[in-house]
């Protein structure tokens, strides 16, 4: 990673600023985009990132002796973050690896439930966020004429069904299928379209109330340990959900010239999820 830059979306906090510091980590600079701001009814579930999030993950990338660019901007907002990516391109001097990572998870009714507000936010952010995120990056990775790598985030709710939160698992689903024709349309150029899927990842969007009676609706009010229990039944492995550094780990090896002849490919970070 030496030398190369990574863009990445949803990078205040959470995955997306373990994937920045991780990558900084292994000599890659850094654009970082974050909305810092609400998205629909999301704050009923866990609060949103915050410019201060996003001066903490500039702050420690910059520890790691590698430059960051970070502006704020919201994936459903394509000419925002197409400006702001070809500002920070033409700083930086060149663009190798995109992370579409930004997303939001809402959750709790039925498809007959759910409002088409809540359905537009969330496929508006999942799905067409990250199509405006390929959109946008892809001229610079063709430009450059090195090839380079775009790792989609998905989720387990990208490979199976969950109910109660049909709107989330449709975008993860969605993702999938739009890295597929990607691989095919830039292989010519050499650049390589890869999803990572993880379940249950420790940060924000998972450790929350609304969350913790998602998994334990039996109690009024679960704890966190109540929780990691019901969470650990997701996993094959006998733990009760990933850390983000392990999704960084293999975004890292997908972006890297060890994975140069993977693409394609929906990459579990489960712990045994989808085999269960």
């Amino acid at each position: 990673m030496g030398g190369k830059v990574a863009f990445i979306t949803g990078a205040a906090r959470g995955q997306g600023r373990s994937h920045a510091v991780r990558l900084a980590q292994e000599g890659a600079d850094i654009i970082a985009a974050d909305v810092c701001d609400e998205v629909g009814r999301t704050t009923d579930f866990y609060p949103p990132a915050t410019e201060e999030d996003l001066a903490e993950t500039v702050r420690l990338v910059e520890k790691e002796g590698r430059r960051i660019i970070a502006y704020r901007a919201d994936v459903r907002d394509y000419d925002r973050l197409d400006a702001g990516l070809s500002r920070a391109v033409e700083q930086l001097g060149r663009l190798d690896l995109v992370v579409a990572n930004a997303g939001i998870f809402q959750f709790g009714d039925e498809i007959t439930d759910t409002s088409p507000a809540d359905w537009r936010d969330v496929i508006d952010v999942n799905l067409t966020g990250v199509f405006h995120t390929c959109k946008a990056a892809i001229p610079h990775l063709v430009q450059g004429g090195r090839g380079g790598s775009i790792v989609i985030t998905s989720s387990d709710a990208g490979v199976k069904g969950f109910s109660r939160f049909g709107h989330y698992v449709a975008s993860k689903h969605g993702v999938i299928g739009l890295m597929r024709t990607l691989t095919m349309e830039l292989a010519p150029h050499s650049i390589r379209v890869n999803v990572v899927a993880p379940t249950n990842c420790n940060t924000d969007m998972i450790q929350n109330d609304a969350v913790y009676r998602l998994f334990r609706p039996d109690l009024e009010r679960p704890t966190p340990e109540q929780f990691a229990e019901a969470s650990s039944t997701l996993l094959a492995l006998p733990q009760p959900w990933v850390e983000p550094v392990d999704v960084s780990n293999a975004i890292v090896f997908l972006g890297s010239d060890e994975g140069r002849f993977i693409t394609g490919v929906t990459l579990p970070v489960d712990g045994g999820s989808a085999a269960i």
